[in-house]
């Protein structure tokens, strides 16, 4: 049998800058398998796919796709393979029938292999009752699933998958994951791009790159295995969780990893290791687990960031929703959402896509106006004074507030003047914010053009830049990758420990466990608010939780 994809000794350099994005990598994909392409930023995945794609030539090295060569036969090779890149390209004005039909013309269908195709389609996905709701309408979870649609029309034989999963809450990823297995089972092999590392753990083999080099090829459980008896949490002890991971990390510097869960720290010692001095509980690796430690290992110093911040930490309530309701016409986004948040505290919402978790934010932050309802921010209401309460607030929104077309250095001084830093301040705190989140090799990049992750480092700089009291992240990490995710997280840990106040969105359930409460939002209604650890049952991950709790309040909401 011929393999799918059959690459030898593929090197791609590039000169401005001067990178080797791919060093001498080699493998093969065979065919009917689902296999992740996985790696910190600037790993060199996208470069691999558009190689793949035939829209980049390589330095050097062999390369066929589908025995085709990407380069002289690309034609014909479009017409056997699907390509869902990272931003897929609907058109939001357009219909779901409307965009269907738009890359079925480009597949150079049929009339009757589009009437085929469209009714397999709209039943495979489930957006067959769906078809004149135009795509901007659409929830993240639909939007990708008529993503994949698209890509299927022509029935490929190989599809490539650049981060579907990037915004989408866990139940429509475990959706989409089944119809991608599905796919599978009728012969197509796949290469899914992720930094969702428990989507990678269930897929048949895993490309694992760092710094343009293929460092892992194989069963994802295979490498997981090498962390047998090298993993474990803390257990019996009172202590707030984030200042026992500081003081772990500070006494014990040779740590692979130390994240926060609920009540626990989890750890990953190094191969014979010294455990730390305090009592603990052998737990079993995760595929995450195993890839910070064949990347060497999370960070373990302690951040710059909270070095000037000095707040009084108490039990005051410094964000307050009261009965918070958003009615367009007669759908409610929100509902008699209610919630107080203390000084010091990290709050997380959790909800499906399109349950009004970034309505509720926006209208704390006084981006959108309440129908009724009251939001407090230092118990100023945000209604009758916005710009006082706006004073105390660092925002990094979902869909990034960064100007695309300004370099990254013009970003962080518009920023820092609209937060009112001037002079010597001003160019002080500039000068950190590039020096924490190693933004000196893109200063003079457009915003729009950096690497994902780069893009939520100046995000996150920008939000913070005049030391606020109260941080929104909505979705800080989506769509980077687990080192960098910790880095964020180490920040914010140390900015919340100086009394930092953080209310957070996320649809990685690993850092839900991070939050010191949780308002699961459903249908515009806060549903259960708790612990992390009050939200989940013996033996249950957040994510179980989470699917758990929402199938259990469906039929209420809904009757």
């Amino acid at each position: 049998m011929i393999d799918v994809v059959e690459i030898h000794n593929l090197t791609k350099k590039f000169t401005n800058p001067d990178i080797t994005a791919l060093d001498n990598v080699s493998f093969s994909l065979p065919k009917g398998k689902v296999i992740g392409l996985v790696g910190p930023d600037g790993a060199g995945k996208t470069t691999l796919i558009r190689l793949l794609l035939g829209l980049l030539k390589s330095t050097s090295g062999s390369m066929k796709v589908l025995n085709l060569d990407p380069l002289t036969q690309t034609h014909q090779l479009h017409q056997l393979i699907g390509y869902m890149p990272q931003k897929f390209g609907l058109y939001e004005d357009l219909t779901i029938e409307e965009n269907m039909n738009l890359y079925a013309d480009l597949k150079e269908l049929t009339v009757d292999e589009k009437r085929q195709q469209f009714e397999w389609l709209l039943k495979f996905t489930g957006l067959a009752p769906f078809t004149k709701r135009l795509a901007g309408r659409l929830s993240g979870g639909m939007k990708q699933k008529l993503g994949l649609g698209c890509t299927l029309l022509g029935k490929p034989e190989f599809l490539l998958l650049d981060e579907p999963g990037v915004g989408v809450d866990p139940i429509s990823r475990r959706e989409l994951m089944k119809m991608v297995y599905s796919l599978r089972d009728q012969g197509i092999t796949v290469l899914w791009s992720t930094s969702y590392l428990d989507e990678a753990e269930k897929f048949d083999s895993v490309l694992l790159l760092n710094n343009g080099k293929l460092i892992f090829n194989g069963n994802p459980h295979d490498l997981t295995a090498r962390l047998k008896d090298r993993v474990f949490q803390t257990t019996g002890d009172s202590q707030n969780p984030r200042r026992l991971l500081r003081q772990i990390m500070r006494e014990n510097n040779e740590l692979i990893d130390a994240v926060i869960s609920g009540r626990h720290v989890r750890l990953v010692l190094p191969i014979d290791g010294k455990k730390p001095d305090m009592k603990l509980e052998k737990v079993p690796p995760r595929f995450e687990d195993a890839v910070i430690d064949i990347l060497g290992g999370a960070p373990m110093q302690p951040s710059d960031i909270a070095r000037q911040i000095s707040l009084n930490s108490d039990d005051n309530s410094v964000i307050k929703a009261e009965n918070l309701t958003k009615m367009y016409g007669d759908f409610a986004a929100a509902k008699n959402i209610s919630f107080n948040i203390k000084r010091g505290e990290i709050f997380g919402l959790l909800g499906p896509n399109g349950a009004g978790k970034s309505t509720t934010f926006k209208m704390l932050c006084g981006l959108a106006q309440p129908t009724s309802g009251h939001g407090y921010i230092m118990q100023t209401d945000m209604i009758k004074n916005p710009d006082l309460a706006r004073a105390n607030l660092g925002y990094m929104a979902q869909k990034f507030s960064l100007f695309a077309t300004l370099s990254v250095m013009q970003n962080l001084n518009f920023f820092a003047g609209i937060y009112g830093l001037h002079g010597i301040d001003k160019e002080n705190r500039i000068n950190q914010m590039v020096k924490v989140f190693e933004l000196k090799p893109y200063i003079n990049q457009k915003a729009g053009d950096l690497p994902l992750g780069f893009k939520q480092r100046l995000a996150l700089s920008c939000a913070i830049m005049h030391n606020p009291p109260i941080l929104f992240l909505d979705e800080p990490t989506s769509g980077v990758d687990p080192l960098t995710r910790r880095e964020f997280w180490n920040h914010i840990n140390s900015m919340v420990e100086k009394g930092v106040t953080v209310m957070v969105t996320t649809h990685f359930m690993d850092e839900a466990e991070y939050c010191d409460r949780i308002a699961l939002i459903f249908q515009g209604q806060a549903i259960k608010i708790g612990t992390p650890d009050e939200l989940k049952q013996t033996g249950e991950t957040m994510e179980d939780a989470f699917i758990r709790l929402i199938n259990e309040y469906q039929p209420e909401i809904q009757s």
